[in-house]
């Protein structure tokens, strides 16, 4: 597969300006500083719901996921990297606070995302690389899932006992995992 040649930070849903949440913005300017690399963080459609039937083309159309992009998701924004990867060819998916099922909230149902089984194998297949950050004090996911996430893709796992949901404004170990990507042959 070719090296990757830009990366896309997929949001977590709740809406507000991507740039300037958390650190998505952050992850940006500190990826676009890499010669030859683009890093895209945009607004999303449907940011509240963050339906997988109006994201998942969004990724496809408007961000160009391909073979060549690493593609960073935060919470839903992690779900839809892996829906997405089931049925398309990425360089590596960054999974950060990713979870198995709708948590029994209605707004994760309706999303889209957990309405059939996952196909981990598609996921592991389409990927070359699966990366996942968790952390046990996360406040909204239990760990049981972000670890099945782990297990199901054989994702190489950071975990954390003090980032709850990562929501924190820097995000210096997903620049290294980038940058070792870039640097490592495929």
């Amino acid at each position: 597969m070719a090296a990757p040649a830009k990366a896309v930070v997929v949001p977590g849903n709740g809406g507000g300006d991507v740039a300037a949440h958390g650190w998505y913005g952050w992850v940006q300017r500190a990826l676009e500083q890499i010669p030859g690399f683009l890093c895209l963080a945009k607004n999303m459609p449907d940011p509240i719901t963050a339906r997988e039937s109006i994201w998942l083309p969004f990724m496809e159309t408007e961000l160009q996921c391909d073979e060549k992009t690493i593609v960073i998701g935060h919470s839903s924004g992690a779900i839809a990297a892996m829906r997405y990867a089931e049925t398309h060819r990425v360089y590596a998916i960054v999974l950060v606070s990713a979870y198995t099922s709708d948590l029994g909230d209605e707004n994760e149902r309706a999303s889209g995302y957990f309405s059939r089984p996952w196909q981990w194998e598609k996921i592991k297949a389409n990927c070359t690389h699966i990366v996942q950050f968790g952390s046990t004090d996360d406040p909204f996911l239990p760990w049981e899932e972000q670890q099945e996430v782990a297990d199901r893709l054989g994702a190489e796992l950071y975990k954390f006992s003090d980032r709850g949901h990562f929501q924190n404004t820097e995000f210096h170990e997903l620049i290294s995992v980038v940058t070792s990507m870039l640097q490592a042959p495929s």
